[in-house]
């Protein structure tokens, strides 16, 4: 079995580290390489970068934010925000990001997937999925529904049935970001994550909601996820990574420690 992950998401605005709730009333609150660098050293076992407005303001991510945070940390990093094409995908993974993430651009043109995977290999595509819950339908049967461009723009297409061409068209892996329970710290949303997770082949990344040690162990069993990121919890001080990987190996978790 393979060991689950912690992961640490650092969301960038303008060069600066940024949180949110449920996606809006967006906040700067620090530097994301002092951060980067603070969480490798503490036994973080990936980093997940997004350029937050690359995607709705229409640009390219920030190359050079990307090239110092990976300056500083030598685990994987996986980078999205603003991924249009191959040479996007390309040139990201020169300035130093082992994953790309694709998430709008990927919904509005899906041969975007397919196009990244077979240039720089599907197990470091990630498909990520900005998800909010509505009532089930025709259009929705899971009733969760795939929203763009930051949590903007509503699409009408069905999360589960996503995740599941997303699989099919090459990513490697998926992370699933609650929106309803971003920046919370009440949980991630578990029957959303376990019904994808259950799904698809490939590893889930559960997204949006942690607040406390237990909301870890919760998703990444119950859940079903492979791995859980954290932002707030983290990034506010209430917990350290190596606490928070403490806690998941004595609850008996396959935990990779490294002190």
């Amino acid at each position: 079995m393979l060991s689950k992950r912690v992961v640490a998401c650092l969301d960038v605005r303008d060069g600066h580290l940024a949180k949110s709730v449920k996606f809006v009333n967006t906040q700067n609150i620090g530097d994301p390489v002092e951060k980067a660098r603070e969480y490798y050293l503490d036994g973080l076992d990936e980093l997940v970068f997004y350029d937050i407005t690359a995607s709705s303001d229409k640009r390219n991510i920030m190359l050079d934010v990307v090239e110092s945070v990976a300056s500083q940390v030598f685990i994987p990093l996986s980078v999205g925000g603003g991924i249009r094409s191959v040479a996007d995908a390309t040139d990201l993974r020169l300035a130093g990001a082992e994953k790309i993430n694709v998430n709008s651009a990927a919904v509005a043109r899906p041969d975007l997937i397919n196009e990244c995977s077979e240039a720089v290999g599907d197990q470091n595509i990630v498909l990520s999925m900005d998800v909010r819950r509505v009532e089930v339908s025709s259009e929705q049967p899971s009733g969760f529904e795939i929203v763009i461009n930051g949590g903007r723009t509503p699409t009408g297409r069905d999360a589960l049935q996503w995740a599941l061409e997303g699989e099919k068209r090459g990513a490697g892996e998926l992370v699933v970001n609650s929106i309803d329970a971003d920046g919370t710290r009440d949980g991630y949303d578990i029957p959303l994550t376990a019904a994808i997770a259950e799904a698809v082949r490939i590893p889930v990344i559960a997204s949006g909601g942690a607040g406390l040690p237990e909301h870890l162990h919760e998703v990444l069993t119950d859940g079903k996820a492979d791995a859980a990121l954290v932002a707030s919890m983290v990034h506010y001080g209430d917990y350290r990574v190596s606490g928070l990987k403490q806690y998941l190996h004595e609850q008996g978790l396959k935990i990779r420690m490294s002190w």
